[in-house]
This record gives structure tokens, C-alpha cells and sequence, in this order.
């Protein structure tokens, strides 16, 4: 299972403050907890959480018809739609190593050269010929000189590590399996095998070899085995180009929440999610309630992907959809039935440009970012589909009677443990969260298997990953 891994106490008291129940006289209420399966109370949401009706078109002439109960997408076919709405980016393209990292191999890596291109010798001490004890000849042997005299049976010579090993060599003896006499003779302080550390030519692969696939993602790793195998440049696909509009009047970009605004929290928190994604995110723009500065924003842009945040709802200052509806846009998910986030949307501008719409809510934008981001994403920059793994979840977790939920956790112990602090506008429990759980309609009990999103920062923690910049 993937996770970060916590010691116990640690993490006791990582959800002692999580879980905390005395936030103050102002912080909701969690005494009381609905019974399994019971759709919970939604606290007071912005405009791009609402589905209220709006259907008239009276306060927003220019929104397209749509009432509190449409149809919505289900979670697992929005995922699916996301990942078969694009083809990967660009051609392969030509980097050097130490531009590589975070990139996607776009044909496969294979060796140059056999690996070790020579017979090497695996340890420092001397290579031997024949039956001991050995005649020491004076000049010894390192890496990466040329090709050494051979030896003849009853000779041996000092070797470094990685030195080359001289034709008609039998084994070579460590430094502490040896010892010499007055007269300058080698004796064996143990029985000594042909071949005994000696790495061969072509042990770990033949020139031709492929030791990668297409779709490999380049992590440090890859890049010490391409510059093994001879590499000084790789093929990669692009990273696909990614910009962020942030919509709304009542965000502040600093400072304390003040009459009646609030601080924007997703400005600072998408783009190096994105990042965390494989994307290069090209522009951050906050718009506010501008509907032609939307327009101009999305017709000019030349991003593959352009992510926006809020006014995905049908209030009269949410202008996502009358907006891709002027430009002409295929709306290819309108709602997805999945709590928090079921306003979001995915849209096809051009052949090769979509638009992930997201809630305005932090939590309802991380689901979005999850269901409909990551999966077109992975297919943009060429990465292949991320295997799916369980958990059981530790306790009983509330559902939503008809969607998807997902709830911010922590893996402990074999187990995903459910964070409170996951309304739609929190944060406080995916700060807190490994990964998200997939909660079915009706909820979970405890013990049951449920599928786990993983988060960036948690993968990187546990397998070091690529980071987010």
C-alpha cells in the first residue's frame, strides 16, 4: 500500500489535531454524527456550489438552461471521459539529462553499449591467475586506465574497484581475504572461486537491450541508468502547458478575510499541484466576475490545459458556461456525481485544448482537480494509467445517498483513517491527508476495502518522487 509512513505516536497526535473537538465556540459541530448512509447537512457553500435553480435565465439571460436536478456524470465514467478526451502532446523532443527529470520517456530506452562494457572488477584487492600463492608484480591496476597487461598462472596484481581485469585473470581477492609474505608471495586466507567478483561484460544488459519502456517516467534513477548506458540526450515528450484563471469578486490575494471577502486559497494551491501533475503551469490570472475578461482569457490562451476556479454553477456572476457556450466550446462533462466538487465540468475548446471548470470550495476544487484534471493530464504528458489500490478504512464512513464522496485520510497501519474537516470549503483535513478514499453511494463500514487516491506530496514522501517544481 502506498503511504507515507508515520510512527504511531507521531501520528496520533497529528490526528489529535485534526480531529480535535474544541476548535472554539465558532468551529461546527461534529458531536453528533449521522447515522451510515445519511447524506450529510451542507454548510453554506459560494455561488459555484450551489445547485440552485436558475433555470429562468432571469438574473443571467446569457446561461444556458439548467435546473437544480440534471443529470450528472458518475465518478468512475467522469475519470474515464477525462483520460480519453486528449492524445498525448506534441512529438519527442530532445533534452539533455539534466532537463529530462519529470518527463516521459517517449520511445523506449535502450542500452548503447553493454552494461559493464568491459570486464570490471567488483572490489579492491588483487586479480589473480591460476592456483596461489601469487607473485605481486609492482604496478597495480585502477579505474579507468587502459587495457592491462594479461597476467600468466602464478601472478596476481593490485585492482581498484571498477579497474579493468586483465586477460587470463581467474578471480580477484579482497583486500582483507589476502595476505603477503617476507618474500612479497600472496596467500589466499580462503578458498578462492574462478569468476569470484569479478563483474563480467553485458551482466546487466547487451548493447540493443531495451531496458525501458515508452511512457517511462524519468526519475533520478533513469537518469543514472541512461547516462550508464551512454546516453547524453532523451527522447521525452513535452510537459503539457497548463494556466490557471481564478474567478470571483471576494478573493483577496493577502491580508485577513475582511467585509465580506476571503482570502483566495486556490491562486496559491493549484499551481504546484499542477506541477505535482506534470504540468507546466504557464500563467496564474485572477479575473474576478469578469465575463468578458473570461472570454479573452480562454480565446487567447495557448495552453493545452486551461483549469478555472469558481462560476461553474448557474448564478448570475457564474460565467463558465455562458462563456463556453459563446465560443463554441463541446461540453464533454457538465456535473459529476461525486460530493464535494459535483459542479465541476470538462470542456473541449479546440481539437487540442480543454478547460477543466472547477467550484469555487478549496476541498470541492481538490476533488475536481482529482476527478477530471489528473486523468487528462496523465494522458497529455504520455504516463500510463495509475494502478488502482484499496485499503480498508479503519471506521465507519458517512456516504452521500445517491453520489460518490470522497474524504481526505491518513494510511496507518494497513488501514485508512477518514480526517474530519472535509466540507467542500476545508482544508485543515487534506493538509492533514495522504490521500483521498472513495466512499460508495451508502457509505462504507468499517474494515471495508475502498479505493485510495493518492496525493502528490504523499508519493513523494514514500517512493521519492519528482518535485513540484
Amino acid at each position: 500500500m502506498t503511504g507515507r509512513p508515520v510512527p504511531d505516536a507521531e501520528l496520533d497526535e497529528a490526528l489529535a489535531l485534526v480531529n480535535d473537538h474544541r476548535e472554539g465556540p465558532d468551529a461546527p459541530s461534529r458531536s453528533a454524527v449521522p447515522p451510515l448512509g445519511a447524506a450529510a447537512q451542507p454548510a453554506p457553500t459560494p455561488r459555484s456550489e450551489q445547485p440552485g435553480d436558475t433555470g429562468t435565465g432571469a438574473e443571467n439571460p446569457g446561461a444556458p438552461q439548467r435546473g437544480k436536478h440534471r443529470d450528472t456524470t458518475p465518478w468512475p465514467t467522469a475519470r474515464a471521459h477525462a483520460a480519453r478526451a486528449a492524445r498525448p502532446g506534441a512529438g519527442p523532443t530532445q533534452v539533455t539529462l539534466d532537463q529530462a527529470l519529470g518527463l516521459v520517456l517517449a520511445a523506449p530506452l535502450t542500452a548503447l553499449t553493454d552494461l559493464p562494457s568491459f570486464d570490471t572488477s567488483a572490489m579492491d584487492g588483487w586479480v589473480v591467475a591460476g592456483p596461489g600463492p601469487w607473485d605481486v608484480r609492482a604496478e597495480g591496476i585502477l579505474a579507468g586506465h587502459g587495457r592491462p597487461e594479461p597476467l600468466t598462472d602464478g601472478e596476481a596484481v593490485r585492482i581498484a574497484t571498477g579497474a579493468r581485469i586483465p586477460r587470463d585473470a581467474t578471480a580477484v581477492l579482497r583486500s582483507e581475504h589476502g595476505r603477503t609474505d617476507d618474500n612479497g608471495r600472496l596467500h589466499p586466507g580462503r578458498e578462492v572461486v574462478p569468476g569470484q567478483d569479478i563483474r563480467p561484460r553485458g551482466q546487466e544488459c547487451r548493447s540493443g537491450e531495451q531496458l525501458l519502456p515508452q511512457g517511462t517516467l524519468v526519475t533520478p534513477a533513469v537518469l543514472g541508468l541512461a547516462a550508464a548506458a551512454g546516453y547524453d540526450t532523451l527522447p521525452t515528450l513535452r510537459r503539457p502547458r497548463a494556466e490557471v484563471l481564478v474567478l470571483g469578486d471576494e478573493l483577496l490575494t493577502e491580508g485577513l478575510p475582511r467585509d465580506g471577502l476571503i482570502r483566495d486559497a486556490l491562486g496559491p494551491m493549484l499551481p504546484p499541484w499542477l506541477r505535482a501533475l506534470g504540468a507546466e503551469v504557464t500563467a496564474v490570472r485572477r479575473l474576478g466576475d469578469d465575463a468578458e475578461a473570461l472570454h479573452k482569457a480562454i480565446t487567447t490562451s495557448d495552453a493545452d490545459l486551461i483549469v478555472t476556479t469558481g462560476g461553474t454553477a448557474s448564478g448570475p456572476v457564474d460565467h463558465v458556461h455562458p462563456t463556453l457556450s459563446r465560443i463554441g466550446a463541446e461540453l464533454l462533462v457538465d456535473g459529476v456525481a461525486v460530493r464535494p466538487g459535483h459542479p465541476m465540468l470538462l470542456a473541449r475548446i479546440r481539437p487540442d485544448q480543454h478547460l477543466v471548470g472547477l467550484p469555487g470550495n478549496p476541498l470541492a476544487a481538490v476533488s475536481g482537480l482529482l476527478t477530471l484534471a489528473e486523468p487528462l493530464l496523465r494522458t497529455l504528458s504520455g504516463r500510463g494509467n495509475q494502478a488502482a489500490y484499496t485499503a480498508p478504512v479503519r471506521d465507519d464512513v458517512q456516504g452521500h445517498p445517491h453520489d460518490t464522496r470522497l474524504v481526505p485520510v491518513t494510511l496507518r497501519s494497513e488501514h485508512a483513517v477518514p480526517l474530519h474537516f472535509n466540507g467542500p470549503a476545508m482544508l485543515r483535513g487534506i493538509a492533514a491527508a495522504d490521500g483521498l478514499v472513495v466512499v460508495p453511494p451508502g457509505g462504507a463500514r468499517q474494515e471495508q476495502e475502498l479505493e485510495i487516491l493518492d496525493l502528490p506530496w504523499a508519493l513523494m514522501a514514500s517512493d521519492g518522487g519528482v518535485c513540484f517544481t
